[in-house]
């Protein structure tokens, strides 16, 4: 069973989030940052191998095991687009020029249907074995008008399918329930947690 856990991001707002969920389960969660470990950049073209990527980098420099994501908005009318280029979507990691530069170019492009999808692999590295991967997505809309100010990223203008509130007007415990990253986590809670427990 795993004890403590390094996550690869230096996002505050994914921290929050890892750290919330694994609390029940007695471990102890390292960010990045409090370990001094870098940034690994991104240079996969799927979320799976951005997340291997982070993770195994992270695992081998720590020594301890490690959790990476990748995760990103993908919307149908722009091809799939951000996808793997949703946190590099606008200048400087900008979220409210990206939301601004997302809503206009779905205006432009002239599809009346706005539907999109998040999605998040999780890959975990633990020093002498493979890359264990466990995937989420939720489906949704993009609206032209942010509401809420909860969450962080595209969530002022993401209503998942079956709500008619957006993520940031949604409380963490009730995003974790359903989000791309909660179902991804449960997927990997489930297998590494009460699989080891039976």
């Amino acid at each position: 069973m795993l004890n403590e856990l390094v996550i690869a991001s230096h996002n505050q707002g994914k921290i929050t989030e890892f750290k919330e969920m694994l609390a029940p389960f007695g471990v102890k969660v390292y960010a990045a940052s409090d370990l001094n470990l870098p940034d690994v950049e991104e240079t996969g073209t799927t979320f799976a191998e951005n997340a291997a990527l982070k993770a195994e980098t992270l695992a081998n420099i720590s020594g301890k095991p490690c959790l990476a994501d990748d995760s990103g908005l993908c919307v149908d009318a722009l091809g799939g687009r951000p996808g793997v280029y949703s946190a590099r979507y606008a200048p400087n990691r900008d979220f409210n020029k990206a939301m601004t530069m997302l809503v206009d170019e779905l205006k432009a492009c002239g599809n009346p249907d706005w539907s999109a999808h998040f999605s998040c692999v999780l890959a975990l590295k633990q020093p002498g074995h493979p890359v264990r991967f466990y995937e989420g997505r939720v489906n949704g809309k993009i609206i032209a008008e942010r509401r809420g100010s909860e969450g962080f990223g595209f969530d002022p203008v993401f209503v998942p399918d079956g709500f008619d509130r957006t993520f940031a007007e949604m409380t963490h415990a009730e995003k974790a329930g359903i989000s791309h990253r909660g179902r991804a986590v449960a997927a990997f809670l489930q297998k590494e947690f009460n699989a080891s427990r039976l």
